[in-house]
């Protein structure tokens, strides 16, 4: 059993805080995107909660995921409101696209489902191919300090209408000489006559400053770092990732 089997609540687990996140991409396309930002993208889009509120704002928005229960969630929301039903089913490691796009976004460490190093160098191969020159690549994740104690767990509520989901996470083994860490999610799910809980377990892979920066990211020569955020998403205070860093957004140029 996987979490992302239950599009309706993981819409709603990730999906609660969309306005951050969507004003704080509208404002990177706007500040790092040489030209005008039409066309975007987003690997790894789950339910499309950002694909849904971007299209409303006037954007061309793709995406693309391996859950095929969370692109028909995707798209049959963005059918219900006219918009266009614009994700498929596919491999962030392994796709091809037949127009370039000017930006495109992945904010929630998806990226880290990427265990081998190969995926993620094929990944970023894939993004660097569908970008156009100019264009920025949003990538959020977390990374592991070397000074400090890196997080363990996290717990928070969504609500919508009269459906209530706290999920919880927690770290249940991290081994960063083999750069991996395995973690614990759970759906305590609350309606006014039910309460039920759902599991899962999965692991991501672990990145250091040096591992993501020197030993990743210098093999894809069509990407340079433009700027860094944290996961405050506030434009006017960019960060200078140390050993201390580990919530990190990287603006990844496309020159």
């Amino acid at each position: 059993m996987s979490l992302y089997d239950y599009p309706r609540y993981y819409d709603l687990v990730y999906g609660s805080d969309w306005k951050a996140e969507f004003d704080f991409l509208t404002g990177v396309f706007n500040k790092h995107v040489c030209g005008e930002t039409k066309r975007l993208l987003e690997p790894a889009c789950g339910t499309g909660r950002l694909i849904f509120r971007l299209q409303r704002a006037g954007f061309q928005v793709d995406g693309l995921d391996l859950s095929s229960k969370a692109v028909h969630y995707c798209n049959k929301r963005l059918q219900r409101h006219g918009l266009q039903a614009s994700a498929w089913v596919g491999d962030m490691t392994n796709f091809k696209v037949t127009s370039k796009y000017c930006a495109a976004f992945n904010t929630i460490n998806s990226f880290r489902h990427l265990e081998q190093h190969h995926q993620a160098r094929d990944h970023l191969v894939c993004m660097a191919k569908a970008i156009r020159k100019g264009g920025i690549y949003v990538l959020g994740l977390h990374l592991s300090p070397k000074i400090g104690e890196a997080s363990e767990e996290e717990s928070w509520i969504a609500r919508r209408g009269h459906l209530c989901v706290q999920t919880s996470m927690w770290l249940i083994h991290r081994n960063l000489k083999q750069r991996y860490e395995r973690f614990h999610m759970r759906y305590d799910i609350w309606t006014p006559t039910n309460h039920e809980t759902l599991d899962d377990k999965f692991n991501f892979r672990t990145y250091t400053k040096k591992q993501f920066e020197e030993e990743l990211l210098k093999g894809i020569p069509e990407f340079e770092i433009a700027a860094t955020y944290d996961f405050s998403y506030d434009l006017n205070q960019p960060i200078q990732v140390d050993d201390h860093s580990e919530d990190v957004v990287y603006i990844l140029k496309r020159v």
